[in-house]
């Protein structure tokens, strides 16, 4: 159920839906917002039950969304309250995430306005998501390794999965 797609209204200003997986019924919330974004969509998905800290969750959406420019430099991101109370999270999580991310140097606080996405943040943003997709590609590797997957076997997979991602994007 990870990564479900919404089909919604891009004129609406934000939907928060709460979905129940099959299994057990555990409640995650996925949050389309757009708002104060200039109309760029966002998906947070936070799932209680993954293992990660639902401020950290908030952490890695936010510089993923930076890094895929959805959000640009100098845009506005929901407050504090706004968001807590979309994601039905406690205000001092996000409070915690946005600490977080002021501290990365991705967002910068506007006086009398709020937080906005800093200067250079993009770039910041790309090389952390790079390196976390090169540390999740070498354990892939890794295992790969370890399992004795034949060199070009593992060519294939990868060329294979590339194709399949390529095909869905046309």
């Amino acid at each position: 159920m990870r990564g479900r797609r919404l089909a919604v209204n891009p004129s609406a200003l934000r939907l928060s839906l709460t979905f129940y997986r099959l299994t057990g019924w555990q409640p995650f919330v996925i949050l389309y917002y757009t708002s104060r974004t200039e109309g760029a969509v966002i998906f947070f998905e936070i799932d209680f039950n993954n293992g990660l800290a639902v401020y950290d969750q908030v952490v890695r959406q936010v510089k993923f969304a930076v890094a895929a420019r959805l959000l640009k430099e100098g845009s506005l991101v929901p407050s504090v309250r706004e968001l807590s109370g979309e994601l039905t999270i406690n205000p001092n999580t996000v409070f915690r995430a946005y600490r977080q991310l002021q501290d990365d140097g991705v967002l910068t606080s506007v006086r009398g306005t709020g937080l906005a996405v800093a200067v250079g943040a993009y770039s910041r943003c790309r090389d952390q998501r790079l390196e976390l997709i090169r540390t999740r590609l070498e354990q892939v590797f890794l295992e790969a390794k370890q399992s004795r997957l034949e060199p070009q076997a593992l060519r294939d997979m990868v060329e294979k999965q590339l194709a399949a991602i390529e095909k869905t994007k046309s």
